[in-house]
């Protein structure tokens, strides 16, 4: 049994749509944060869900790691293949299925984009919501359970996925959820496999809940001189039930890097990007009591936008602040990582964080998803500077360990992958073990995605399955 022996039988399965070409392995071995590169044995595009049945099959046999690979956006590591052996490419599994246009779901292949389905979905007045900023494979966003931009209003891709087809470790394809909106019937697998990270098995198929394409949509930028005002400004909002469906934090350093990349004139303060959805009369409603509120919690120079282009704008040069921080500093890498607690500690955590950061001597603008606690620190390193880099990681730690301490999650939608697997103990006690136990269940011989979110297969269950 050997990866070289199940590459054979793949090649013979797959033809000439898998490759241990070194430019396709570099690709698929690379990370978007500061992990070290991870390259696959080889790199395979199925394109049926048979065809990706068959390969684990083969991979079983020959005992060959296998891991999902969407567009490689993931944080923490998720995508590479720190074991070797195939990484999956779901890129030629990129079809909108269908529409359901009176039921408001489509069913999707794994490699389609989010802007692509939100594309093909232009004509029927609907749209799927879930925005994590980069144009990340739906296939992906459902292993990592993406959240973003959008969640504080439509939720999360836990609550956006309504059934899934997928490929377990010995080739099995099973059918999870239904198209009807409530069930009551045994035990909910759909959630099971969303944000498992590929460790349970392959997703080749999605169900997924759309939505009404709001008829006005009204967005606002409003600046505030203390990180605490802008905050204080964010749970308010929340709890006097005003309906944001986007609000979200910048600090003043990454204000200066959007400035500077975007040319635009934002004051170098702390800033609330805050959008509303629904008739125009509600949404221009909504608008003007949080103008009101953040008047009163130290808002100011509000700008209003209601044009298309002009709410495009504002949004890309949101979802361009990582490239934009990135290169505030030339030459340095960039740790992500986030955290997540309940609103009313929100003030404590991002102002604890952002001290920390100020005493480090190391850039770490912070941005967020406030509406629902959310919010990520990008700390930038020099790659030549151990120190810059032990640093960073200690600030990460500290983070991490804060969340927990205000009863939060040390990742609110970045994932576990590598980063953040030496934190699941602190976080679920016992319940980590039980991780593992389902993970040896679904995947007795440990070669879906091994070495991320779950304990290690014990060695003699492993040797049970050989």
């Amino acid at each position: 049994m050997s990866v070289n022996e199940a590459l054979a039988e793949l090649s013979n399965l797959l033809g000439d749509r898998i490759s241990r070409a070194t430019a396709e392995r570099d690709h698929h071995g690379q990370s978007e944060s500061y992990y070290a590169p991870a390259l696959p044995d080889a790199v395979a595009w199925p394109e049926t869900t048979g065809e990706v049945a068959a390969l684990m099959r083969i991979c079983l046999r020959q005992r060959c790691p296998v891991v999902g690979w969407g567009t490689g956006t993931s944080l923490e590591g998720q995508s590479l293949a720190v074991a070797g052996g195939v990484s999956v490419d779901f890129a030629r599994m990129n079809r909108l299925i269908e529409i359901n246009g009176e039921d408001m779901d489509c069913r999707v292949q794994p490699g389609i984009t989010r802007e692509e389905l939100n594309t093909d979905l232009r004509a029927t007045g609907l749209f799927f919501p879930v925005d994590p900023g980069a144009n990340a494979s739906l296939g992906g966003m459902a292993a990592t359970r993406a959240s973003g931009t959008t969640t504080v209003r439509y939720g999360s891709m836990r609550e956006n996925v309504l059934g899934l087809q997928v490929v377990l470790a010995d080739g099995r394809v099973i059918h999870t959820g239904s198209r009807a909106r409530k069930s009551a019937s045994g035990y909910d697998l759909t959630r099971l496999f969303v944000g498992s990270e590929g460790t349970l098995g392959l997703i080749t198929e999605l169900t997924l809940r759309l939505h009404g394409v709001p008829e006005a949509i009204s967005t606002a930028v409003c600046a505030f001189e203390r990180i605490h005002d802008a905050v204080a400004t964010v749970i308010a909002t929340i709890q006097m039930g005003i309906p944001v469906a986007r609000i979200e934090f910048v600090d003043a350093a990454a204000i200066a890097a959007i400035n500077a990349y975007s040319g635009a004139d934002f004051p170098l303060t702390p800033h609330l990007l805050v959008e509303f959805h629904g008739s125009e009369q509600a949404a221009a409603e909504d608008a003007r009591r949080f103008a009101e509120l953040a008047g009163e919690t130290g808002g100011t120079g509000i700008r209003q936008a209601t044009k298309t282009e002009d709410r495009n704008a504002l949004w890309k040069m949101r979802h361009s602040a990582y490239h934009a921080i990135l290169a505030s500093r030339p030459g340095a890498r960039s740790i992500v990582t986030d955290m997540c607690v309940p609103i009313s500690r929100l003030a404590e955590a991002v102002e604890q964080t952002a001290a920390d950061i100020a005493a480090s001597g190391i850039p770490g603008p912070i941005v967020g998803h406030v509406g629902d606690g959310n919010f990520h620190a990008c700390l930038l390193v020099k790659d030549e500077s151990p120190a810059e880099m032990a640093t960073a990681k200690a600030l990460a730690h500290r983070m991490a360990e804060r969340a927990l301490a205000l009863g939060g999650t040390v990742t609110g939608e970045h994932g576990v992958g590598i980063g953040k697997r030496t934190y699941m103990k602190a976080e679920h006690g016992e319940g980590w073990q039980v991780m593992g136990a389902i993970k040896q269940a679904f995947d007795p011989a440990g070669i879906l995605n091994p070495g991320k979110l779950v304990p290690d297969l014990a060695p003699h269950a492993q040797a049970a399955v050989g």
